[in-house]
């Protein structure tokens, strides 16, 4: 009732996602994996990092830091649960050129340091730097919708996600 009475008066339901890191923000479609591309994780947005930090996009607590380092995900303050997955196939480097920042349990707040990676480094192995935000529970909200495209900053909001 509260969230109804809200939107009468101007405010918004809406939860914000901030971009992880800096760089340009694209649709998942230009992601060059099928898994991202076509949503099957889930919807979210893309960004191709200009820099080698990867920042907390709201407060939460981190769910899974992947043992490479390659990708976290961490559930939010407000219910989100996200995927930040930094690179295509990176997995495959078994670590090499990542330093993870966190660990699952970790209570975080939005612009900690969650890992920190080597785009140059990754690139010159032929692996792609573009970094999926994926919000895996989708179905839990309204909407999921990019807010960002081009030039973002870490912090700046990427993704814009209706509650039911």
């Amino acid at each position: 009732m509260f969230g109804k009475l809200k939107n009468l008066f101007g405010g918004s339901s809406a939860i914000e996602i901030a971009s992880p890191v800096a760089g340009k923000a694209v649709p998942l479609s230009e992601v060059p994996d099928p898994t991202f591309a076509q949503g099957i994780l889930g919807q979210g947005a893309a960004v191709i990092p200009s820099e080698g930090r990867i920042t907390a996009p709201a407060d939460g607590t981190i769910d899974v830091m992947f043992d490479t380092g390659h990708a976290v995900s961490l559930n939010t303050a407000d219910g989100v649960e996200l995927l930040i997955h930094v690179g295509i196939d990176t997995v495959q480097l078994g670590g090499s050129h990542y330093k993870a920042r966190c660990k699952a349990g970790d209570k975080v707040k939005k612009g900690d340091l969650l890992i920190e990676f080597d785009p140059e480094a990754i690139r010159a192995d032929g692996f792609e730097i573009i970094t999926p935000v994926i919000v895996c529970n989708t179905d839990a909200f309204a909407s999921v919708s990019p807010a960002a495209d081009g030039a973002v900053t870490a912090g700046d909001v990427l993704l814009r996600i209706e509650k039911k």
